[in-house]
């Protein structure tokens, strides 16, 4: 009986010294863990100096750069077409034709640009340049082609230009935003030098804005109105048999060139007067 009772107790003192040791490892293993948190991190690396403006304002153009030039899905632009055309019509009146031309470029919606008249003795000549809106364009030269005269000559051209109007469309937006930017940055300068180095940019940028500008509208003003040149022509026919022009003309017209001829022949002469003066002094000297 006394045996069995050492022998427990013997098992509890062991089993008490285990969960003692395995408490003191727990302890010691937190203990690590803590002075490794509260053990000092290495020295931090110092920060970097401040930019200046103007490497602020390199840096900023950076960012816009790759947040600004790539354009988005939303910002969609519709096809420019851009209609050119040239037409040479020959006809038997001008001056009729030319009224007619008139009502036709007034149905639809066109203006005339330019309008020059030549007279000379082999043919009449009148050339039209007419701004046509863009939709009224093809109705505009089937109505030429039809009943105004024979047409000699026609040519129609159509040219995309949506990629460069988007291409110039995104610089001017990018444009703006740095213009933005470069005004903030005026209103946070600290030096004189900073000061004018930014307005330079901005007066910079504000050219560049206005010149694009200029390029969108002569794009849109292009695409929007179509330009056509047109040439009403007509031939003289100096014939005898094909004409009303007689005989009695042609004879008028002869006598003329040939009078006309002689007058020249005599301007010739007397214009050689000096060397008739030396023919007596050379024939004297002989």
């Amino acid at each position: 009986m006394k045996k069995m009772i050492f022998l427990l107790s013997g098992l509890i003192l062991i089993n008490c010294s285990k969960s003692g040791g395995e408490q003191q490892e727990v302890k010691a293993d937190l203990m690590e863990v803590l002075t490794e948190d509260k053990a000092p991190s290495p020295a931090a690396a110092p920060p970097p100096p401040p930019l200046s403006v103007s490497e602020k304002l390199v840096s900023d153009e950076n960012v816009t750069n790759k947040e600004t030039y790539i354009p988005k899905k939303t910002d969609t632009i519709s096809k420019k077409i851009i209609k050119n055309g040239d037409m040479k019509i020959q006809v038997g009146d001008i001056k009729k034709t030319q009224n007619k031309v008139y009502e036709i470029i007034k149905k639809n919606n066109a203006y005339i640009q330019k309008e020059e008249f030549q007279n000379t003795d082999m043919d009449d000549n009148l050339s039209l340049i007419i701004r046509v809106p863009h939709k009224n364009f093809d109705a505009l030269i089937h109505s030429f082609s039809d009943g105004v005269g024979t047409v000699l000559s026609k040519n129609i051209s159509s040219n995309d230009v949506t990629e460069e109007y988007t291409d110039i469309a995104i610089k001017l937006a990018n444009k703006k935003i740095y213009l933005e930017k470069y005004r903030d940055l005026l209103k946070k300068a600290a030096t004189t030098k900073d000061m004018l180095e930014i307005q330079e940019n901005i007066r910079d940028l504000e050219d560049e804005i206005d010149v694009a500008e200029g390029s969108l509208r002569f794009i849109d003003d292009r695409v929007n109105y179509s330009t056509l040149n047109l040439n009403l022509y007509k031939e003289k026919v100096r014939s005898s048999a094909t004409s009303k022009i007689g005989f009695g003309s042609r004879f008028v017209d002869s006598v003329t060139e040939g009078w006309n001829s002689f007058v020249s022949f005599m301007l010739g002469i007397i214009s050689l007067w000096p060397f008739f003066l030396l023919i007596p002094v050379i024939i004297f000297i002989w």
